[in-house]
């Protein structure tokens, strides 16, 4: 499980710079002040994220299932996230309208705030044992 997690904290972070690069030169010109910004904020979650699963993947104190556990979490999350603000900074580059699945943002900032809370109860936990 930890080299899972940490090759896909590895490769969110490498999508997370492509991902930053591409806003801050190709889209640029494209798109509004206000879009970029909101792009940005999918590419800092991605990588806060992609972060956390390397770290996750490096603690010898949690559980194969809390890992596992986890790792769907963030996962889900991130591409139901930072999927959905990339698509929708962008959505006036496309004649989809992706205004439709801006309910998805919401659910995955919720599966990411899970993934985090389950880090932190498993510790609490873990400090009321000792």
């Amino acid at each position: 499980m930890d080299k899972k997690l940490i090759s896909a904290g590895a490769l969110f972070g490498m999508v997370a710079i492509i991902l930053g690069a591409f806003g801050a030169h190709a889209l640029k010109s494209l798109l509004a002040t206000e879009q970029l910004v909101t792009f940005e904020t999918g590419v800092r979650y991605q990588m806060y994220h992609a972060l956390f699963l390397i770290f996750i993947g490096m603690l010898t104190s949690l559980s194969e299932k809390t890992k596992k556990t986890i790792y769907s979490l963030v996962l889900s999350g991130v591409c139901l996230f930072s999927g959905s603000i990339y698509l929708l900074a962008t959505n006036s580059l496309t004649s989809f309208d992706f205004k439709v699945i801006g309910f998805v943002t919401p659910i995955g900032g919720l599966l990411l705030i899970l993934a985090w809370g389950l880090l932190f109860l498993n510790f609490v936990k873990k400090k009321e044992q000792n």
